[in-house]
């Protein structure tokens, strides 16, 4: 999947500054901690949207696992520099969904990285894929609009 690049699609923003230790010998972020970044900008939007994120909710009725995460480093961040993380959901499928993150530097709006998470559903007691639940879709939808592709599973009559 191509991530989206139009920054108007992303509703949901974050900040983070660059730390001291998480930069590389190199003087640049290390290549893992762009993903920490997404991380954050991924639970933030989840509590903005109303998304229960805490220790009972994911050892509830349900979890989410993180299952694939592609990212695509455009230009390298430094030390104490600010970033905006723009979260957004691109799909709800009938057990996944998936999630981009676009992330800039604050000051001069240089690109720094893309990312793509896709998460699954998974029943607790099996492990198994299991339908993600029609409350989160909800949630997502009155957030995302029209922006965010959502499968609601058919009912039959």
């Amino acid at each position: 999947m191509r991530p989206v690049t139009d920054k108007r699609k992303f509703k949901h923003t974050i900040q983070v500054r660059v730390r001291n230790y998480e930069v590389d010998w190199q003087g640049i972020v290390h290549n893992g901690n762009y993903l920490l970044y997404f991380e954050v900008g991924r639970v933030e939007y989840l509590k903005r949207i109303g998304a229960k994120v805490d220790l009972n909710a994911i050892q509830g009725k349900s979890k989410v696992v993180l299952v694939r995460n592609e990212i695509d480093y455009k230009s390298p961040a430094y030390f104490d520099e600010l970033l905006n993380v723009y979260t957004r959901f691109s799909y709800i499928k009938n057990s996944s969904f998936a999630m981009e993150g676009l992330m800039e530097k604050v000051d001069n709006g240089q690109r720094v990285a893309f990312n793509v998470a896709y998460h699954v559903w998974l029943d607790p007691a099996t492990n198994r894929p299991t339908p993600v639940d029609d409350e989160f879709r909800k949630l997502v939808q009155r957030f995302e609009g029209a922006d965010c592709e959502i499968h609601w599973p058919s009912v039959e009559i």
